[in-house]
């Protein structure tokens, strides 16, 4: 998993409330065997006017004008700003899947659903979770002509606005951690991976018939 560091993105400003995971990658999807691949399809029912199937060329579908991910001025925005309980709905972490594999490395509401909350930080994505009145503040800000600009600040816990507000928000530390060293949970485990071999080759003396 890829080391989280400090980064500045343009926010695209999602502005529904309730966002589930169908929504975010609808279930014909599933089928899809491989953890990448996923992001063309990112909001597919919102973001295109035909029915998306998997594996298809979405270069020359056509697109819904009215949806924000559409719009010239969100195109290369790697933070998402929406509003309450976003990846409510089933727990499937092709979600989160999609959600990185398009490019977002942030996500930041004033709340989300427990287990897509997790699976973005196993997925080595920062989910922001701040007050409503805050996220209004940035939704009035990333709806102008032009676009929001945040610098992410993780060690820091910080946002930082391109008029030079400054906004704190909380993390676990542990999960802190796993993002700054881009450990997912099998990263964890290897890093014991000594003692692992340690107690393996032990365990081969004291009970010998377990190695066949």
């Amino acid at each position: 998993m890829q080391p989280f560091e400090s980064f500045s993105g343009i926010v695209c400003p999602l502005d529904r409330a309730n966002v589930d995971t169908d929504a975010i990658i609808p279930k014909q999807f599933l089928k899809m065997i491989t953890r990448t691949g996923f992001g063309p399809y990112l909001f597919d029912e919102w973001r295109y006017l035909d029915a998306g199937e998997p594996g298809q060329d979405c270069s020359g579908r056509p697109l819904n004008p009215e949806f924000v991910l559409n719009d010239p001025r969100y195109r290369d925005a790697t933070i998402l700003l929406s509003r309450e309980n976003f990846g409510c709905g089933s727990s499937r972490e092709h979600a989160p899947w999609a959600l990185a594999d398009y490019g977002f490395r942030v996500l930041i509401a004033p709340s989300f659903a427990d287990i897509f909350f997790n699976n973005c930080f196993k997925n080595g994505m920062l989910p922001i979770r701040l007050a409503a009145e805050v996220v209004d503040g940035l939704f009035h800000k990333a709806g102008g002509a032009k676009p929001l600009s945040l610098a992410v600040d993780l060690d820091a816990q910080r946002l930082h606005t391109d008029d030079g507000e400054a906004i704190h928000f909380e993390v676990d530390p542990f999960r802190k951690y796993c993002l700054q060293h881009g450990l997912d949970d099998i990263g964890l485990t290897l890093e014991h991976l000594e003692q692992i071999h340690t107690y393996e080759e032990r365990r081969k003396v004291e009970a010998p018939w377990l190695f066949g």
